[in-house]
Order: structure tokens, then C-alpha cells, then sequence
């Protein structure tokens, strides 16, 4: 199998939604305009993880489908990495963020269980990524599990604007408390200092989480977070150094809490995760194709 399942599936009753109101009220339409630690799991096989990484040479494009997307470019950035716990040292360095210092990495979260983001973040990325590819696109990793820790969060939005990319999702899931559930997504505020100046990609950036937001809601059946976004399930922050640095349109997508047990049921089964993943990919290609 090309992706982790190796957490069983849980099984749990579609909840009722808001998720029409979502998209009439945040979002013109589902499709339409408008960082807190770890398990285990398994790799992908190698056919897949040599389809990209993070560099632009290494990714070629001309095995690709022809599809909706070719000749466009997106960036997955899969949150933190597996191994960032035994690089304590060198993640809690300090990199520059633009607005001010951050630590280059963080471990990340994990549910109860034991399931750590990081492995999480690079299932549904590899999964994101096949989505993407079989509609013509050209898709980069930040990193693909072939690194002892990181990339910093610097590197991470160097590797987006290099590729020139058309779009950013970083995936990542939240540890907050019991309670407080769902997903939501993270755009960029209107920043500039240092090296970050995000003026030129907070309007498209904004385009590309709401066409996320509404087809998350649609295809995995979750709602948006009770505990941030009032409800839209969209956020704004100016303290993330992978958005703040980043010169082109680039989100975070939180796909809902692990420490909260009903979300870590979704989460932890790949049936979900592949809706989240599609729910990505779809947002993803109404925001390219306009």
C-alpha cells in the first residue's frame, strides 16, 4: 500500500452539518470564490515517494497525465517530521520569521494513542499528492520523511517561492483540548518587515483557503472548528513564519484536533484521510482553474 494505514479504522456515523450554510455564507459555493507530539506508521513504496520532493530538478513532469492542472505547480508542505524528537537541539534554534524569531520546528502533536501529526501529515500529503498528479499538476514535497529534522519553517516557504509555485498547502493537524473539534483553515495576514511582505498573496491566498474550507466540508463531512474561526472554519494569523515569508498563495489546512478522542476516530482512519485529502485536492484545483 502507497500510504500509512497501519492505525485501524474507526468507525463512526456522519454527524449532521452545517456545512451548506458554509458554503452559501464564507464561501461563494462549496467550489466557488469569494503549530502543538508522535506514533508510527509506515512509509510510502518507493515508486511513490520518487514521483517528487523538494526540489524543482527533481520532479519531472513529463510522465504526467495531461489534465485540468498541467502546467501548474503546487507545494505540499507536510507539518513538522517524524524525527524531529530526537533533534530537540537543533529545532528549538531560532530563524528568522520576518516579523520577528520563531523555533525553526516544533515536534508537533499526537492523539492520545499515539499517532503522531508528522506521520499523519505525510499520509495525507502522499495521498494529496497523487490527487493532484493525476490531474497534470507538477507536485513538490517540503520533505518526504528523508531528512533527520525539519525542514525550519524559513526553508520551508524558500522551497514554495523557488518553485515558483502556483499554490502552498501546508497539512497539519491541532492538539487543543477535549471538545474542541473540527477543522480549519490558516491564511496569511497583511504583513511586512524583515524579509516578509505578504501584500502580493493575502487576496489569492484568502481565494485558495475558502475554496479549501468549502470542499473539506462537502467531501469529509466535518465541521468547521467550534473553537476557532467563528465558525467559518477560516483563520487569520501574522505569526507563522511559513506564510509571513512566503511569496505565493499558501494556507495551512488544521484537518481537526487529535487530542480530542471523536476527531482522533476520523484522523486516524485512512477512509477519512483520503476525503481529506480529496477535500484538499478539489479546493485546491478550484482555486487554479478559477
Amino acid at each position: 500500500m502507497p500510504y500509512d494505514d497501519s492505525v485501524p479504522p474507526t468507525r463512526r456515523a456522519r454527524p449532521l452539518l452545517a456545512a451548506a450554510a458554509l458554503c452559501l455564507t464564507t464561501i461563494t459555493g462549496c467550489g466557488g470564490s469569494p503549530d502543538t507530539t508522535d506514533g508510527a506508521g509506515a512509509k510510502v513504496s518507493a515508486s511513490a515517494s520518487a514521483s517528487a520532493s523538494a526540489t524543482p530538478e527533481a520532479s519531472p513532469t513529463a510522465s504526467l497525465p495531461q489534465g485540468p492542472l498541467t502546467g501548474k505547480t503546487v507545494v505540499i508542505d507536510p507539518g513538522h517530521n517524524p524525527r524531529n524528537r530526537e533533534h530537540t537541539k537543533e529545532i528549538n534554534e531560532q530563524v528568522d520569521i520576518g516579523t520577528g524569531r520563531k523555533e525553526c520546528d516544533t515536534t508537533g502533536t499526537s492523539t492520545d494513542d499515539g499517532y503522531a501529526e508528522a506521520r499523519f501529515t505525510l499520509d495525507v500529503s502522499h495521498r494529496l499528492r497523487e490527487l493532484l498528479q493525476a490531474q497534470g499538476a507538477r507536485v513538490l514535497l517540503t520533505h518526504d520523511d528523508d531528512r533527520p529534522f525539519g525542514p525550519c519553517i524559513d526553508e520551508r516557504a524558500r522551497i514554495g517561492n523557488e518553485a515558483k509555485a502556483d499554490a502552498v498547502v501546508s497539512v497539519h493537524a491541532d492538539g487543543s483540548a477535549v471538545g474542541n473539534r473540527g477543522f480549519h483553515v490558516i491564511l496569511p495576514a497583511a504583513v511586512k518587515g524583515g524579509g516578509a511582505d505578504t501584500s502580493k498573496i493575502v487576496k489569492s491566498s484568502a481565494d485558495l483557503g475558502a475554496r479549501i474550507a468549502g470542499h473539506f466540508v462537502r467531501t469529509t463531512g466535518s465541521a468547521p472548528s467550534n473553537y476557532i474561526g467563528g465558525g467559518t472554519g477560516l483563520d487569520t494569523r501574522d505569526d507563522l513564519g511559513g506564510l509571513n515569508l512566503s511569496t505565493v498563495p499558501k494556507v495551512f489546512v488544521e484537518c481537526g484536533n487529535m487530542r480530542d478522542p471523536k476527531d482522533a476516530a476520523l484522523l486516524t482512519d485512512a477512509r477519512w484521510r483520503q476525503k481529506a485529502a480529496q477535500g484538499m485536492a478539489d479546493g485546491i484545483a478550484a482555486h487554479l482553474k478559477g
